[in-house]
């Protein structure tokens, strides 16, 4: 039989292991519940960082940039003093439908009215606002009568080497006439350039990109390879170009026979805001009356 000291200290030793057992036990728990708060956090931070890169947390949350519908080429002023530096047009958040009014007053007569294509030319139309709101062409010449059949404007030099200092791509030139077989006669085409067109003519002392100067077709002109990009069409005072038209050219002083008869001078140009069409209503169909049906026929015996 084991002693009473004996069993006394199983006992101790019995219950010691139960309590080291208990505390190892309540270890695990407290460092599983460390680890689970541990990644809980480390999951909230993560979260917390990427709304705040992504911007979730700003007061004025960022808008898109529009991007840029038209690009302007810086032209050296002090390389041809015959251009006249007023800045240039914005980039973005211009008009592209629709169209714009342009008003042309000169000395020969009524005023010349022009509808601006907005659609087709939309950085045209913004050069020709943005000058128009400078004073660019007011108190200028129309410096040349063109072989072509139109009246050449826009240049405040008055030498067909000036204009703004900077210069722009072309827009909506007409695609040249197809070819028509040898064997066959050429079919009667509309012309290129109807007149009454307002085109742009490039400068070439700026490397050939449209600037300021335009032309007012007076005649009607075709060519086989068309350069001008058509801006806009005259609405009315197409009689006062087609009469200084007919006053013909003199020599410009250069030996070149292409000055206007008569001085003709733009008083002032001015471009109204920009007209969007407005959505053709649709027309209602015309309902169809029912057809009656034959009536049937009776026999006779």
């Amino acid at each position: 039989m084991p002693s009473s000291k004996t069993r006394q200290r199983k006992l101790a030793r019995a219950k010691y292991d139960r309590q080291m057992a208990r505390k190892a036990a309540s270890a695990r728990r407290k460092r599983r519940l460390q680890a689970g708060i541990g990644s809980a956090l480390a999951l909230l931070l993560i979260v917390f960082g990427t709304v705040w890169l992504l911007g979730g947390f700003d007061s004025d949350p960022k808008t898109p940039e529009a991007a840029d519908l038209c690009s302007w080429t810086p032209q050296d002023g002090s390389a041809n003093t015959n251009l006249k530096d007023v800045g240039t047009p914005p980039t973005k958040d211009l008009p592209n439908t629709g169209t714009r009014p342009m008003t042309i007053t000169t000395n020969q007569g009524a005023p010349v009215t022009v509808t601006l294509d907005v659609a087709s030319a939309p950085c045209s139309s913004a050069s020709f606002a943005y000058l128009a709101g400078k004073g660019f062409f007011d108190n200028t010449k129309c410096h040349e009568l063109t072989a072509e059949g139109a009246l050449r404007c826009g240049d405040p030099s008055g030498t067909g080497q000036g204009g703004a200092t900077y210069s722009f791509f072309n827009e909506n030139v007409p695609a040249a006439p197809e070819p028509s077989p040898s064997a066959s006669p050429a079919p009667a085409q509309a012309p290129l350039y109807p007149k009454g067109t307002v085109a742009l003519i490039s400068n070439a002392a700026t490397g050939g990109g449209n600037g300021s100067q335009f032309l007012i077709f007076f005649k009607d002109f075709t060519t086989s390879s068309p350069t001008y990009p058509i801006i806009g069409t005259v609405t009315a005072g197409l009689d006062v170009v087609e009469k200084i038209g007919a006053l013909g050219a003199v020599d410009n002083g250069s030996g070149e026979k292409i000055k206007p008869a008569q001085d003709v001078i733009i008083q002032s140009l001015t471009v109204g805001e920009a007209a969007t069409p407005a959505p053709s209503a649709s027309v209602p169909a015309t309902p169809t009356a029912p057809t009656a049906s034959p009536s049937p026929t009776t026999g006779q015996s």
